[in-house]
């Protein structure tokens, strides 16, 4: 049974949501302040959190960065509708996904159950990946370039680390999207060139060599150094 953390102030919303997700078989917590959240995050242990941006005493913004110094459970974000502003913060702060408010009990579910999903499938997986002087530490959600710590946001975590999984293999930028955001989002396709624009220059410019290569008319992918 998974356990699942609901961090909400409104006591409508967080008691629906609660008995909507107890229905379907997880085990839940509520807190409704964002220390709480803290608090209950240490003591429940929860293999996924839904966490509301705006909250009492701690941002949800907040509560997401101190948990991700040193875990990385999934985290959806709830937002306001409309305040993007909010979204990309907290997917570049570490969140796995987001939801505006108002939503449906079967949007949510679909977008846990998508996660939860990810999470999973990546279990299994190698815990370091490697491309000549680039290494990356799937636990730790460290990467270095020639011994250097890299500093890179979660989405930028996320997209190298797909990157790496598929060495030399081309990636469209609707593939990039759903790897990356889920499936079933709409993301502007000029923002993977932005991403991709920012590992570049973290990553190529201070290698002095490339790692990220353009295919005209595809879409990326990451080269080994041996000209694929």
């Amino acid at each position: 049974m998974e356990k699942i953390l609901i961090v909400e102030d409104d006591a409508g919303i967080s008691d629906f949501v609660k008995l909507e997700l107890d229905h379907e078989g997880f085990e839940t917590c509520v807190a409704a302040t964002g220390r709480e959240a803290l608090e209950k995050f240490e003591s429940f242990s929860p293999d996924l959190i839904l966490l509301d941006v705006m909250l009492p005493e701690l941002s949800g913004l907040e509560v997401l960065r101190r948990i991700r110094k040193n875990s990385n459970v999934p985290v959806i974000m709830v937002t306001a509708r409309g305040e993007t502003y909010d979204r990309v913060n907290g997917l570049d702060a570490g969140a796995d996904d987001y939801l505006p408010k108002p939503f449906e009990i079967e949007e949510l579910l679909a977008r846990m159950r998508a996660v939860l999903r990810r999470v999973n499938a990546t279990a299994g997986a190698p815990s370091v990946l490697k491309n000549r002087d680039l290494v990356m530490s799937i636990e730790s959600m460290k990467v270095t370039l020639k011994g250097d710590e890299l500093t890179l946001s979660k989405t930028e975590f996320m997209m190298l680390k797909l990157f790496l999984e598929k060495m030399n293999q081309v990636l469209t930028r609707d593939q990039i999207i759903d790897a990356v955001w889920g499936e079933g989002h709409y993301i502007d396709e000029n923002t993977i060139d932005v991403y991709v624009g920012y590992l570049r220059s973290k990553i190529d410019q201070a290698a002095g060599e490339d790692y990220i290569k353009t295919v005209r008319g595809m879409g990326y992918k990451m080269i080994d150094g041996s000209g694929n």
